[in-house]
């Protein structure tokens, strides 16, 4: 989702036009801890910028009447076990495309199409051409024992796997890392609520990493770039909504499209305890419709944002616009490319001459390379097909109103309700199908797309829509289904590699199966997993100074065996076991006043382990202290219990047999 990966210079890169020049984040070049007299260097500069890109409008230098679409993929790497692989290294080793670049995890790779004319049969070139890469990256992946996945979020990251032991070690990743943590003064806090709700702090920018899009651009001039741009504002919401593909994160079911919600969460500079302060995070879809220029968006945003990075800058904008040239504008487009605008605004170079495009950021990567091309195709009619119906269209709906559509796409994607420009408030599926297809379908006709690939990629998406078949509608069913049959970990991984195969075979989401939990990975002993797979996160916990009776009622209640005692930040301080409460009840001997507290009878800082850790080590912790329960803990805060009952229920056999475990230490022995 996010392009830090540009290389500063003058050579062509491949930002979706592979023509284009393209400056963004640098992979040699972009400072890490810049001194503020740096900053303020650069900051100088990025005036300099805007007064050349001023100039640069007036003038009347940028290419019009071309119209050019591009396109940008990411992807997941995933082992055996459909489980993130770190393997970017060794596929570059490998890869000779320059295509195939790097992401900001070990396990993310993301390449770039060539740029195509609009029109004709545009699409299928798109599609062939998104095909053969993903092809060339599978056959470099399964060189090092990897596949790949494409989906807005992987059903089986865990939050171990965004340590920084796994961000790719390029200066440029390190250099933003270090710049929003400055900015934010410490950890990143997540909280997403949907059908479950997600309430996580982490220490880096590492969670971005969890997301993987699919970006078109779409090349306007300058003059109708304010028209273009708010109706690509307004349209992202049914896209979205008819696109949705990743509703799960974690293990838990949050919003139709999470990645909306984390990406922003994941470089949210912002604080939280500014008295009703109105700021706004580096990730936005806005703050108003544009008026006049493209100038307006590039203005607020370096108006709004801090300069996070700095790099040689070599280029005079204002000299070199005297000399006959056309500037790179480093500064700006560095700049720009930290700041996270859902649709963004993208100045390039091609052939020597300057143009804008739209960047869409907005759909997500998969379910299959047919259903991106289809939402984009759909994206792209829609466009067009507002352009010829209004000509503006910020007179037929309020900015928040489209803003408010697009948080509800994200959150409940075809469920969702939206305003739309005739003032009706219409169901999304039903908008769909009965306005906007059509008006996509006029669009993309008056663009000469030809007809046949007009009618393949849209079929698509009224079939999705008829269906309500969405990748995450696809993803949570599957889920329904394997419900109370393996563990968490093993629904996750087998939805994971079923996705995997239904990718290979190309056929659109709608068209699907459910998932199975045969599909998964079959462990061949509890190497392969670790503490987290198993682990059980809804926790009935007590307070030392609670009384023993109530511990017994919650054991009796909830129908556990361990209860765990915490302090008020959620420290683990204690454990208290079924055999050591029944123990005390036979020996006590009288009732004291107020009961007897916890405290008295709990294992002060019992063992312990941290979700990372292999699973067949803390069985042999148990094994080896006699102990049939290990609170997990995460950065001094309880996180989670494993006991040795779930593996029993899960893989008893295993156990057995592997592990040699008797059953008696399903009862704890805590002396």
């Amino acid at each position: 989702m996010q392009s830090l990966r540009e290389v500063i210079s003058g050579e062509p890169t491949h930002h979706g036009c592979r023509t284009t020049i393209e400056i963004h984040m640098g992979e040699h070049n972009v400072h890490r801890g810049a001194e503020p007299s740096a900053l303020r260097a650069f900051t100088n500069h990025l005036m300099r910028d805007v007064r050349a890109l001023e100039m640069m409008l007036q003038e009347g230098m940028f290419e019009s009447g071309v119209r050019r679409i591009g396109a940008e993929q990411e992807l997941f790497m995933v082992d055996e076990r459909g489980q993130p692989a770190p393997v970017i290294e060794e596929v570059l080793e490998r890869n000779t495309d320059e295509r195939i670049v790097t992401e900001l995890t070990k396990f993310n790779v993301e390449f770039n199409m060539d740029p195509l004319q609009y029109g004709a049969d545009c699409f299928s070139q798109m599609e062939a051409s998104t095909t053969g890469l993903i092809d060339t990256v599978r056959g470099l992946t399964r060189e090092v024992g990897s596949e790949v996945a494409m989906t807005g979020i992987l059903p089986t990251a865990h939050l171990s796997d965004f340590a920084m032991d796994y961000m790719t070690p390029r200066p440029r990743y390190y250099a933003l890392n270090d710049a929003i943590s400055r900015l934010r003064g410490g950890a990143g806090q997540y909280q997403i609520r949907g059908i479950d709700e997600l309430f996580v702090k982490h220490d880096s920018i590492m969670l971005e990493g969890c997301n993987t899009s699919f970006q078109t651009h779409f090349q306007v001039s300058p003059e109708e770039f304010p028209r273009y741009y708010n109706i690509a504002q307004v349209v992202a919401a049914p896209c979205l909504a008819a696109a949705t593909n990743s509703p799960l994160l974690f293990g838990k079911r949050l919003w139709r499209e999470t990645r909306i919600a984390l990406f922003q969460q994941a470089v949210d500079t912002r604080s939280s305890n500014l008295y009703l302060r109105e700021m706004s995070p580096r990730v936005h879809f806005g703050t108003s419709w544009v008026d006049e220029s493209v100038m307006e968006i590039f203005k607020e945003d370096i108006s709004r944002f801090r300069v996070l990075l700095t790099t040689e800058l070599g280029e005079d904008p204002l000299r070199a616009l005297e000399a006959g040239e056309v500037p790179r504008l480093m500064a700006l487009q560095l700049h720009n490319g930290t700041v996270y605008r859902w649709n963004r605004a993208c100045y390039g170079i091609t052939n020597g001459k300057p143009h804008l495009r739209i960047e869409n950021r907005v759909l997500p990567s998969g379910p299959t390379v047919i259903d991106e091309i289809a939402n984009a195709a759909f994206w792209y009619g829609l466009v067009a097909g507002l352009a010829r119906t209004y000509p503006d269209v910020s007179d037929h709906i309020e900015f928040y109103e489209a803003r408010y559509n697009f948080n509800a796409a994200a959150r409940n994607g075809l469920a969702s309700q939206f305003r739309w420009l005739d003032g009706s408030n219409r169901p999304a599926h039903e908008l769909i199908l009965d306005t906007l297809l059509p008006l996509a379908e006029k669009g993309l006709a008056a663009s000469d797309v030809d007809a046949a690939d007009i009618d393949r990629y849209l079929r698509i998406i009224q079939r999705r829509v008829e269906t309500q078949k969405t990748g995450s509608q696809w993803q949570l069913d599957s889920l329904a289904h394997m419900e109370g049959v393996g563990s968490r970990a093993e629904r996750l991984a087998a939805l994971t590699r079923g996705m995997v195969e239904r990718q290979k075979e190309g056929a659109p989401v709608h068209e699907w199966s459910l998932a199975t939990l045969e599909e998964g990975y079959t462990p061949t002993g509890m190497k392969d997993t670790n503490v987290e797979d198993y682990m059980t996160t809804d926790l009935f916990t007590v307070h030392e100074e609670e009384s023993i009776e109530f511990v017994a009622r919650l054991m009796d209640w909830q129908k556990i065996r361990h209860v765990l005692v915490e302090d008020e930040q959620h420290r683990l301080v204690g454990l208290v076991s079924h055999r050591t409460l029944l123990r005390h009840m036979a020996e006590r001997t009288e009732q004291p006043e107020g009961g007897v507290p916890v405290s008295e009878i709990m294992v002060a800082e019992p063992i312990s382990v941290s979700p990372d850790r292999p699973t067949a080590q803390a069985v042999e912790l148990m094994r080896e202290h006699e102990i049939g329960a290990l609170p997990v803990v995460r950065e001094n805060r309880l996180v989670g219990i494993i006991t040795q009952q779930d593996f029993i229920e899960i893989a008893g056999s295993l156990l057995d047999d592997t592990l040699g475990l008797d059953d008696d230490l399903s009862e704890e022995t805590t002396e």
